[in-house]
């Protein structure tokens, strides 16, 4: 039986969808394709008329959840610029739901061991989000290198904030990760005023 191509395209998109989902919420190797189809509300057959591999569907899921992010990011600095990005990421709220929140903070050890062409669209997708925040610190000495540096803390503090989440040191690692990105930026925009 033949589809529409409507329907084909939503197929694809809710796999991508829900593959994301997983991903970053059970992690990569965790998340097999069968669970992944139903959850998506299709057959195990239905997958490859879509998708050569589990590896080419892991890579653009990556790279739709990086892109989704890179609105995300652009929605918080046009609402209240770095300090609500900041804000944002740092929340409990992103914290609680790593299926939903940033697939760097949720899938970075693994995204290490993907394929070359897997690593290299994260690659492009994180270049992206860091020029992104770095336009939006044009005062800073080296805009790119404060906005990298922003982004590892953040990423690493939401990784550390997970792991011992449900604790007092949880939370206090999302405040401390807040100090510490605001002191990034701002010591960066001091050296330049001085």
């Amino acid at each position: 039986m033949r589809y529409e191509k409507g329907r084909r395209d939503a197929s694809r998109g809710r796999i991508m969808e829900v593959a994301a989902d997983r991903f970053r919420g059970d992690g990569i190797a965790a998340s097999g394709l069968a669970t992944i189809m139903s959850d998506a509300g299709l057959t195990n057959g239905a997958f490859y008329p879509h998708f050569q591999s589990k590896a080419e569907l892991v890579r653009e899921s990556v790279a739709a959840a990086l892109d989704a992010q890179s609105h995300q990011l652009r929605e918080a600095l046009a609402a209240g610029g770095p300090e609500m990005a900041i804000e944002a990421y740092l929340s409990a709220e992103h914290r609680d739901n790593p299926g939903k929140g940033c697939a760097s903070a949720a899938l970075l050890p693994e995204l290490a061991r993907q394929p070359p062409d897997t690593r290299e669209v994260y690659t492009d997708r994180l270049l992206s989000l860091v020029r992104q925040l770095a336009e939006a610190l044009p005062q800073a000495k080296d805009p790119e290198g404060v906005a990298l540096s922003v982004f590892a803390t953040l990423i690493g503090a939401l990784q550390i904030a997970r792991t011992v989440e449900g604790t007092e040191l949880s939370d206090r690692v999302l405040a401390a990760a807040k100090d510490a990105a605001r002191t990034l930026i701002q010591q960066r925009q001091d050296e330049v005023a001085s």
